[in-house]
């Protein structure tokens, strides 16, 4: 390689490389611009305390995953600079300023990802060219620097995210005209945003504040962020948006979730055409401005949750993944609401009615209505939304029998011609220029960060006998039917034994009668079935011990009877599964099925006729019981009526009883 005098591109990243690398094999190429050198293994290390000189100007050095614990001390020689990479490694201590006081061309400077602790500027950078700071992801803390905005004026790109640092925002940062794009979430610092920040930094496009401790009204009147599309600042303590906001009309993605906002949301929301918009919390009432659904355009994610919003859905709304849940929305779902979206989440309102009857060509994925007062049946439309792969109905007083047509829903069995309802719906890229290296060779971007909007959301959803949170990435794998604590009644049908991929079935605490579906040995995927507090009867089909993925099988406060399945993942349940099953028997309950044949042995069906339905119904069997006691009791009764000698030898009897016991 060091017979290579005319190279002036070397990359050698983005390998897993392992062993020493040596700089004596490139010390000597005179023409070398551009290196690069990176590996994922461990394993891998450099000679960087090995003085030397090398002889050739770099424009771009980049020395990512390769250990290391110091900067390299040969880049002391190096004054022309354009782009500088050392990010994923384990640098220590104070951060180098000397890589920009000896290079004035520097456009580019990335040192995410490694242990630095002290963060200090030099005094002033005359006409520094350097666009791009990444600092993120150290272990910086103190206070940010005071002469911020004054030594980088012309920064582009400045990320700060995932340190320590404390105090407030320094005001000087409104000098910073140019900057794009700023990431300060995940640290610290408090207090309110300072009035030249908001006034300074007209050209500011992407502003993250997520996870720190700023307060106070974000936006005051003064506020001049006009070219703002894109705001985070979930997870603070700010009280309330004021109108400053209002002047940013190019806003397309606003998240103040997780903060103390009081009051109501401000009627010129509707102003904007956002994309995402994001102000779920616990304080937020009234209605929602009807202002905000006069919109032609889609919104993509709509979350209100968790607030104490009232009053009636509206009639039209375009949103594709909408989370109002656990707020106090009263009066009937609208059918013309549900005609874009593909992921509602209405739960825990106060909404009534009937469940709306939907359309065929309505393609919602997550339909979540449990905990409302939703009444009636469950209407047959929802066969027709074959793209399901959530349905959650539970909590309400829902009646009427299960519709067998729910076979025809998804849940998941499409699942390979489906596209990812959660990825990333728009990017955001910035006009950053860095002109880091200019041969004859057709290259890469030099600088292309990921710009595109990092909202992160959970879902909920109740399996395996707890709620289970799911993001964006992992709920597109679950699959599930939630329609418990309601009023259904019917035997359970066969037909959602079709349902192969799903992955939880709740069914518990209706009056489903009948026997457990043998069908139910399809669902192969299958990793929670809960059929408690029914009125099943019949025996537990021995098939079912053939779903090795299943962690859940209750069927407690039942009539079931026979032995209970011991091979499989049954083998793993334990007796809380049972309870109240007095005819079952088997290791699980610590009942032995020999012991108990007697007893349950007329209740069960002969094994020569597994098929026929011979189990006797306990109802009946208890009230004929009652009726053949009360039977013989009114005979008895009537006989007394009659004088006869039976009769009178009877009371001559009760006589001899009564004079007994005075005698004692």
């Amino acid at each position: 390689m060091s017979n290579l005098n005319a190279l002036e591109y070397l990359s050698l990243s983005d390998n897993v490389f392992e062993g020493f690398f040596s700089f004596d094999s490139i010390a000597n190429l005179s023409k070398l611009k551009v290196f690069r050198l990176s590996s994922r293994s461990s394993l891998f290390h450099t000679d960087l305390e090995i003085p030397w000189q090398p002889r050739f100007q770099l424009s771009i050095i980049e020395l990512q995953y390769c250990n290391l614990g110091t900067v390299p001390i040969f880049l002391q020689h190096q004054k022309d600079l354009r782009l500088i990479n050392l990010s994923n490694n384990k640098l220590t201590g104070e951060l180098p300023s000397w890589l920009l006081e000896q290079n004035p061309k520097l456009g580019v400077l990335l040192l995410q990802n490694n242990s630095f602790t002290m963060l200090k500027w030099p005094r002033l950078l005359l006409n520094h060219s350097l666009k791009v700071l990444d600092l993120s992801t150290n272990k910086f803390s103190g206070q940010l620097p005071n002469n911020i905005g004054m030594v980088l004026p012309n920064l582009r790109h400045l990320n700060l995210s995932n340190n320590g640092f404390q105090g407030n925002l320094p005001s000087s940062s409104g000098k910073m005209n140019m900057l794009q794009f700023l990431d300060l979430s995940h640290n610290y610092l408090s207090g309110i945003l300072p009035r030249k920040f908001l006034m300074g930094c007209y050209s500011l496009r992407i502003l993250k504040l997520s996870h720190n401790r700023f307060s106070g009204v974000v936006f005051s009147e003064q506020a001049n962020l006009t070219s703002l599309s894109f705001f985070k600042a979930d997870n603070n303590r700010f009280t309330a948006i004021a109108a400053g906001l209002s002047r940013s009309n190019g806003l397309l993605t606003l998240d103040m979730s997780s903060n103390y906002l009081q009051g109501v949301i401000p009627s010129w929301f509707g102003d904007f055409s956002f994309w995402y918009l994001l102000v779920s919390g616990k304080l937020l009432n009234g209605a929602i401005p009807r202002t905000m659904f006069n919109k032609s355009t889609t919104i993509a994610l709509l979350d209100l949750s968790r607030n104490k919003f009232l009053g009636n859905l509206p009639e039209c709304f375009n949103c594709k993944l909408m989370f109002l849940n656990d707020n106090e929305f009263s009066g009937v779902i609208p059918n013309t609401f549900l005609q874009n979206v593909e992921v509602l989440d209405l739960r825990n309102n106060n909404l009534s009615g009937k469940i709306p009857r939907f359309v065929s060509n309505v393609f919602i994925k997550y339909l979540l209505l449990r905990g409302n007062r939703l009444t009636g049946d469950i209407p047959k439309d929802l066969c027709s939304l074959s793209s399901i792969k959530i349905l959650d109905l539970a909590n309400n007083k829902l009646n009427g029998s299960i519709p067998s047509c729910l076979n025809n829903v998804s849940f998941g069995r499409s699942l390979s011609h489906e596209t990812d309802v959660f990825s990333a719906i728009f990017g955001l890229g910035l006009d950053i220029e860095v002109g880091a290296y200019s041969g004859s060779l057709d290259l890469q971007p030099e600088f292309n960060p990921p710009y595109n909007s990092d909202l992160k959301f959970i879902f909920e959803f109740a399996s395996k006998s707890r709620y289970d949170s799911y993001n964006e990435g992992s709920l597109d794998y679950m699959f599930g039917l939630d329609l418990s604590n309601n009023e259904l009644s019917g035997e359970i049908p066969g037909e959602l034994g079709d349902l192969h991929r799903i992955r939880s079935l709740n069914l518990s605490h209706n009056s489903l009668s009948g026997l457990i579906p043998k069908s139910f040995t399809n669902l192969t995927d299958i990793e929670s079935i809960d059929l408690s507090f029914n009125v099943l009867h019949g025996s537990i089909s021995q098939d079912l011990g053939k779903l090795h993925y299943m962690v859940v099988f209750n069927v407690s406060y039942n009539n079931l009877s026979g032995s209970i399945p011991s091979q499989g993942k049954f083998s793993t349940l334990d007796e809380t599964n049972y309870i109240a099953n007095p005819l079952l028997c088997g290791p699980a309950i610590n009942t032995s099925c020999d012991d108990s044949k007697s007893t349950i042995g007329f209740f069960e069906p002969d094994s020569q006729n597994e098929d026929e339905d011979t189990t006797v119904d306990m109802e009946i069997f208890y009230w004929s019981l009652a009726a053949t006691y009360g039977v013989t009791l009114m005979t008895f009764i009537v006989f007394l009526c009659f004088d006869s000698p039976w009769r009178r030898a009877w009371f001559c009897l009760v006589d001899a009883f009564i004079n007994l016991f005075k005698c004692v």
